[in-house]
């Protein structure tokens, strides 16, 4: 009996701590997680990122510095190599879905970024340091990196 209860104990620190190193996993790739301030070139995006069901993160533009034309009409995604989302109004455009935490290098990574600028989708990473998000796309080796900064609340 002593044995059972013994084995039982051991197995259930082993379960809680198994589940806590997921629950620290899960905060420490959650951090990318709200709402960031991408300066470029005077040009002010507000984008948004979180979490999807699938445990990897979206980032979704839900404010710009210059939302309207010269006419005062919404500026569109015109640029965007997919047809159907070049009437996407540009404060609402999706820059990149599926992006994934690897812990062993601490920074995100495995999916595309598109830049609405220059209508083109590159091989994105992101590092976290502080307040800051270096993000860098990359095509063919060739890559540009972009600081965003922490929304203050």
């Amino acid at each position: 009996m002593k044995k059972m209860f013994s084995a039982f104990v051991c197995g259930m620190l082993m379960i809680v701590s198994a589940f806590g190193g997921a629950t620290s996993q899960s905060a420490e790739a959650d951090a990318i997680c709200g709402e960031w301030v991408a300066d470029y070139g005077g040009a002010v995006s507000y984008i948004k990122i979180s979490k999807s069901a699938d445990g990897t993160y979206k980032g979704q533009v839900y404010k710009v510095s210059e939302p309207l034309d010269e006419k005062g009409n919404k500026v569109l995604d015109t640029k965007n190599p997919d047809k159907s989302l070049r009437n996407v109004p540009i404060d609402q455009v999706v820059l990149f879905n599926g992006l994934k935490y690897d812990k062993s290098s601490g920074s995100w990574g495995d999916t595309k970024i598109y830049d609405p600028t220059r209508g083109i989708r590159a091989n994105m990473t992101a590092r976290l340091n502080g307040k800051t998000l270096n993000v860098k796309g990359k095509i063919l080796g060739i890559g540009e990196s972009v600081t965003w900064t922490r929304k203050q609340s």
